[in-house]
């Protein structure tokens, strides 16, 4: 049994920007309108070839995750890993793209698909299209390894990975011999997306669903080693995540909501996170997508000022 392969198009400034920044740990393969993406699952390779006249596949990276964002909160999570130099230059390729309106400023949703781990080929390396592959696929083509053309594809990229040493793939090397799933290193603006629908796009505390205003909090912050890992996460509304980094509320290992009675003594105030102490907290279904008990026994220890 073997892995898909996803090879989708894109235009030759998404890629020239992205290039420039060799040490991107990931970057956001985004379409313009707000399709939803399931051809592959996460750690399976998604590779990019640009449009014609060049009609070549010139790099690709580990499929993490896809969703669907407005684009400010897009560029707010990638930054210039977007494919762009600022938050209005992207706004405008999108609407470019979209043959919108000049005069639309809207936040237009768009469709993100996260690659992590990803790879940007030299020309002398780009890798020819499969035979397949019609000129007038304006999307995506999706190639299993099992068939001759995803196994050729797979081989393709493996033998320009053994020649080069790209950063972020050389511990997986190795395991590219054989078409396999590849885990997927997230960081921080993989992480942001996959906590916000871990959480279903509500605050884990409050049920607030105004998306700008949540975030995604490290359980146990990434300077004191700890992780963009789900288990480490947990979608909470801005002021209440801001006050869980800085030790005034905590989620015990058995998911309860508690509050220090440190925000009345230090500021007269907290009637409204009062009322939430002790109730438990909305922790998604699934029990691998749950914060880890470890992760939330360390803040309570080492944050929470009780």
């Amino acid at each position: 049994m073997g892995v898909n392969l996803v090879i989708a198009v894109t235009d030759s400034d998404w890629f020239s920007h992205l290039r420039q920044h060799p040490d991107l740990r990931e970057v956001n393969f985004w379409a313009p309108k707000p399709k939803n993406f399931k051809a592959l699952q996460p750690g399976e390779l998604f590779l990019f070839k640009l449009k014609a006249p060049h009609n070549a596949i010139v790099g690709g990276g580990i499929f993490a995750h896809a969703n669907l964002l407005p684009c400010s909160l897009a560029w707010k999570a990638f930054g210039a890993a977007n494919g762009a130099g600022s938050a209005e230059q992207m706004r405008m390729l999108i609407a470019k793209n979209r043959r919108a309106d000049p005069d639309d400023r809207s936040d237009f949703v768009i469709g993100c698909r996260i690659l992590t781990q990803p790879f940007f080929l030299d020309e002398p390396d780009w890798i020819p299209v499969p035979a397949n592959f019609a000129r007038n696929i304006v999307s995506f083509k999706t190639y299993p390894t099992c068939d001759a053309e995803g196994r050729e594809l797979w081989e393709a990229v493996v033998e320009r990975l053994h020649r080069r040493r790209f950063r972020g793939l050389e511990e997986d090397r190795a395991r590219f011999a054989t078409p396999q799933l590849i885990r997927p290193r997230l960081g921080q603006g993989a992480f942001r997306l996959v906590i916000t629908d871990n959480y279903g796009r509500r605050c884990a505390v409050t049920r607030e669903r105004t998306l700008p205003a949540l975030e995604a909090a490290h359980i146990r912050p990434y300077s004191q080693h700890g992780s963009h890992e789900p288990g480490n996460g947990i979608l909470l509304r801005s002021d209440i995540h801001n006050l869980f980094d800085a030790g005034y509320v905590t989620v015990t290992p058995d998911h309860r909501f508690e509050v220090s009675k440190r925000i009345k003594e230090e500021f007269e105030n907290g009637r409204h996170y009062y009322a939430l102490q002790g109730q438990r907290i909305n922790a998604p279904e699934d029990a691998s997508r749950r914060p880890d008990p470890a992760s939330l026994a360390w803040h309570n220890q080492n944050c929470f000022r009780g």
